[in-house]
Parts: structure tokens; C-alpha cells; sequence
């Protein structure tokens, strides 16, 4: 990437692959307005043929999260942070200073093009995964929640720290880190900004698998290959009933699940 097309995220497809890569690792994959941009593109690029999506960060860390410049709150930082909304120039679209400065729903709005950066990871038919090395903290660790699974090294250091500066995780990541460790794990986490290793992330729940670096690439290859075993239209309407059942109440749950049983077995008597 160039400075004029800061967004520092670059994707490869292989099939039913698609391998998303922040690519800035000498920021340790430090993320911007623009990398939102950037993750948002790929997602509103993806078609029905991509069954999983990898997140991968380049070099020695996942993402450690902001570019140090965003936290500038009393206006424009330098480094071209003001200006140009989502994906705009300089940084893409302004610090927290600039995002403090907008009317409520303004800057409300201005979050939700940020939050649609992650969101777009639990889309329906696809199965997401996060390869975490080092740091995962802030942004970077809400980019690892927001995928379905994540394989982690055992170098893993995730942090939630938007407490502790006066902020909130305001990137999708609260839903996701409660479901994965429960309420009281979460605000404890939260609140404390304290790092989460690898041992501790996988005895929770927040991570799968937990391998030494030089072995996360083929940890990562094994799962994405058995993901792909599965049928295809089985395995999309599992994902999504596992999905559902995280809020529906049973009685709702159990309709879903008739249903889709039922697609299923019209699909497979029609031979699809």
C-alpha cells in the first residue's frame, strides 16, 4: 500500500478462500479509519462461492490496534487525520478528537461504518477465522472477536484496554466476548485491561487452539480444510442455526431447526 491508499489491508482468494491480511507490520498492523474501509471493501466483495474467510496480521503482531494518531482529542493530529469521512484521505477519516467534535448522531453514524468494518465477518454462508499472533489488543482484539473461531500462538497477548484510556470497545466486540466468556469474565477483562495469554484464552472459550508460531500457518490450513469438508449447504445451515441459537429462546430455536431440516431434506432429494 501507499500513503495515498492507506488502508494496508490486502486479500487473496484460493477457491472457496478468501485470506484477508492487514499489511502494514512495521505499525504492527496498526489500524486506521481507512483499514475499516479497506476490511468493509472486502467484505461487500465477497460472493456465494467464499465458504471461509481468513484474518491474518503480517509479521510479528495480529494488530495492536489504533494508529497511536487517532488519539489525538483535542482535533486533526498530523499525519493527514482530518477529512474525508470513512476510507477518506490521510488516515481515512479523522481521529478521536475530530469524531468527538461531531453531533451525537453524527458521530453515531460515523461508528456504524466503522463497526459494518467487523460485523460483515459473521455474514451468512461464510465461516470465519482469526490466525492471532502477539498483539491482539484494542481494535485488533475486536477484530479477532468478530470472527467465528480463532487459532491462536502462544505468544498471544490480548488486551481490551478502551477502559482504562476512558473509552468503551465500541467495534463489536462486546456481544462476542460475553458469549464466549461469560458476564462476569468480561467485565473483568474489560475493566482491567489486562493481557490474555494463550492458555487462558483457549480454557475460556475466546480462542480454539492454541500452537507455537511456527506451526499457527498449518493449524490454520488443517481447520480451513475441515471446514471445507462438509457440505456445503449443510454446513451454512448449521452455522446459522448454531448462530441463532446463541439469542433465541428455545421454543424459537427448535422451529429453526425444523425448518432448516426440513431445506435439507429437500435439498438432498432433489440431488443438490
Amino acid at each position: 500500500m501507499t500513503e495515498a491508499d492507506p488502508g494496508w489491508v490486502r486479500t487473496a482468494r484460493n477457491g472457496a478462500v478468501l485470506t484477508v491480511t492487514l499489511d502494514r507490520p512495521d505499525q504492527l498492523n496498526a489500524q486506521t479509519p481507512a483499514t475499516w474501509a479497506a476490511l468493509r471493501s472486502a467484505g461487500e466483495g465477497l460472493d456465494d462461492d467464499v465458504r471461509v474467510v481468513v484474518v491474518r496480521g503480517a509479521g510479528r503482531a495480529f494488530s495492536a490496534g489504533l494508529d497511536r494518531r487517532m488519539f489525538d482529542l483535542a482535533g486533526q493530529a498530523d499525519g493527514g487525520l482530518g477529512g474525508g469521512g470513512l476510507g477518506g484521505g490521510g488516515l481515512g477519516g479523522g481521529g478521536l478528537g475530530e469524531l468527538a467534535a461531531l453531533p451525537a448522531e453524527d458521530a453515531q453514524e460515523r461508528i456504524r461504518g466503522y463497526q459494518a468494518a467487523f460485523r460483515w465477518l459473521r455474514s451468512p454462508g461464510i465461516v470465519s477465522v482469526a490466525a492471532v499472533q502477539g498483539h491482539a489488543i484494542g481494535a485488533g482484539a475486536q477484530l479477532a472477536l468478530a470472527c467465528d473461531l480463532r487459532v491462536v500462538a502462544e505468544d498471544l497477548q490480548l488486551r481490551l484496554p478502551e477502559t482504562t484510556l476512558g473509552l468503551v470497545p465500541d467495534l463489536t466486540g462486546t456481544s462476542t466476548l460475553v458469549e464466549l466468556v461469560g458476564y462476569s469474565r468480561a467485565v473483568e477483562i474489560c475493566l482491567t485491561g489486562r493481557a490474555v495469554g494463550a492458555a487462558e484464552a483457549v480454557g475460556t472459550g475466546l480462542a480454539n487452539v492454541a500452537v507455537p508460531m511456527e506451526q499457527l500457518d498449518g493449524a490454520v490450513a488443517d481447520l480451513v480444510a475441515a471446514l471445507l469438508a462438509p457440505d456445503a449447504g449443510a454446513a451454512r445451515e448449521t452455522l446459522a442455526l448454531l448462530r441463532s441459537a446463541v439469542r433465541n429462546e428455545p421454543a424459537a430455536q427448535d422451529v429453526a431447526e425444523r425448518a432448516a431440516q426440513v431445506r435439507r431434506l429437500g435439498a438432498l432429494a432433489a440431488g443438490r
